[in-house]
């Protein structure tokens, strides 16, 4: 995407048609610091995040990329065209050893439901191109866009192929849902190998990020389209619920897994096109947020992780009565208010719910369920459902990952009446890469204990929806291998969603 060399430095800015150009050889003492790519995320009607991290040695152990301990001046520029033939932004922002070296610009002043390109340079090289866009304005419809969405991307289970067909698909905005890394230790099975043994430290989770984002197929899809970003439970530890997990591998103490979580969400901010304000503060950041589409969509991204209840029963899947008791939420109390208030403000046409695990009915013929999942939460999900029906959401649609597989669900009033009304749409996107290959199977297991899920999928890839005044369209894409690199993605099976009409039409 990027016309210029990555290397080229023009004296007093970045580079520009018709400048006069350093030669590499004067840069060869300096090495290039832009290996883990650009992105952006966040988009509103007049800005947007500009992201990248300074690492020139990205895989040292240390977790700091090389750069030395000292602060480095970073420019940035925001254009109309790829050439920056003329500027719309620019400045100056100073990336810090205490944040490895990352930064987040908020690049404002920028118009609604416009396409820019943006760039960095420092210490005298150029980054990337990449390429985003602003929200329309919230008094606007503004124009249809692609959205696509993923999830789970376990670096040793095959190759990012997937993001590069969505990077392909050139999409106008991407939510990821969560396992953006994973935090177990080098395998001896996979295809490609984590570095070193399960990560606790910052060094460590600094480095775990710099492993992945390395990947150029990765960088691919970062450098596309702005990001919008929720963590699910690798991003610090498996299954992990609230504050404290007393059965955490390694075996830690409290204040070992204080140590811990404050170290994933630092790293975490650190690796994402997040805005200053969602910077974390100690072992907790503010990740819940609504993001407007115009009038058109409004994204109501959650945070299942943080503030929930502990699994009922423990672990696993389980018959257990206490999944139904009212006291306990998976959004956490506040959360679960916030997001019914959002939901009765009807700001949109269609109110989107980006979230991490399953959230219909999904038992087996045994009645037994997910207890991670909102099977887990069954009280917290029925108040979510029946804020549907009491505001009036006139569109509801939940976005999920985690599963590994692709499913489409229609949302049932009551899941032991399946007359009852449809009263949403759920739609899983598969992993990128976690648990292989998979197969070409698409028989719903336990179809018959759960009619309402109407697809199901067991390849990798991602979930590319059309959101237009009418309805999305949703296209479950598939790669048949990831541990072969290159595979095509194709369209497994679409759906529509019509406005006014919730569940899953086929198409």
């Amino acid at each position: 995407m990027n016309r210029l060399s990555r290397r080229t430095f023009v004296l007093g800015g970045l580079a520009t048609a018709g400048a006069v150009a350093v030669s590499k050889s004067a840069l060869a003492a300096v090495p290039y610091p832009f290996k883990l790519g650009v992105a952006s995320g966040d988009p509103d009607a007049d800005s947007v995040v500009l992201w990248t991290r300074l690492a020139p040695s990205p895989l040292n152990a240390d977790g700091q990329g090389g750069m030395g301990t000292a602060d480095v001046a970073v420019d940035w520029q925001v254009s109309t065209t790829e050439t920056f033939a003329s500027l719309v932004a620019s400045g100056t922002v100073t990336a810090r050893y205490a944040e490895a070296h990352s930064v987040h610009v908020v690049a404002g002043g920028l118009d609604p439901d416009a396409e820019y390109y943006y760039r960095f340079r420092a210490q005298g090289h150029i980054s990337p191109v990449g390429r985003t866009r602003t929200a329309p304005a919230v008094t606007t419809l503004g124009r249809d866009f692609t959205m696509a969405f993923a999830s789970c991307a376990h670096f040793e289970s095959g190759y990012y192929t997937a993001y590069r067909r969505m990077a392909d698909d050139r999409p106008d905005l991407i939510l990821h849902l969560g396992d953006y890394i994973y935090e177990g230790g080098a395998g001896s099975s996979g295809v490609r190998q984590h570095l070193g043994s399960e990560i606790v430290s910052l060094a460590d989770y600094r480095r775990r990020y710099a492993q992945y984002k390395s990947d150029p197929d990765l960088q691919a899809a970062h450098a596309v389209a702005p990001w919008l970003v929720v963590p699910d439970d690798h991003e610090v530890e498996n299954n992990y619920a609230g504050m404290v997990r007393a059965d955490s591998s390694p075996a830690l103490t409290t204040a070992q897994w204080t140590a811990r979580r404050t170290a994933a969400y630092q790293a975490y901010y650190e690796n994402m096109p997040l805005r200053p304000a969602n910077k974390n503060s100690g072992n907790t950041i503010q990740l819940y947020r609504r993001v407007r589409w115009g009038q058109l969509a409004t994204f109501h991204m959650l945070d299942t992780r943080q503030f929930r209840n502990d699994q009922a029963c423990g672990d696993g899947w389980k018959v257990c009565a206490d999944a139904d008791l009212a006291s306990r939420s998976l959004p956490g109390t506040a959360q679960e208010n916030w997001l019914l208030d959002g939901l009765g403000q009807r700001l949109s046409n269609w109110d989107i719910i980006g979230q991490q695990v399953f959230f219909a009915r999904q038992y087996d013929s045994g009645g037994a369920s997910n207890m991670d999942a909102w099977d887990g939460y069954r009280a917290s999900r029925s108040r979510i459902q029946q804020g549907f029906v009491d505001r009036g959401v006139r569109n509801p649609l939940v976005l999920t990952g985690d599963v590994h597989a692709s499913w489409g669900n229609d949302l049932k009033a009551d899941y032991a009446n399946q007359s009852s009304a449809t009263i949403g749409t759920e739609l899983v996107c598969t992993s990128i890469t976690s648990g292989g290959n998979g197969s070409a199977t698409t028989t719903i297991p336990n179809g018959a204990t759960n009619p309402h899920i109407k697809f199901y999928s067991n390849r990798r890839g991602y979930v590319r929806t059309r959101i237009t005044r009418a309805q999305i369209t949703a296209d479950f894409r598939g790669l048949a291998s990831v541990t072969e690199h290159g595979a095509a993605a194709t369209t497994l099976k679409s759906f529509a969603i019509l406005d006014g009409r919730p569940g899953l039409q086929a198409l």
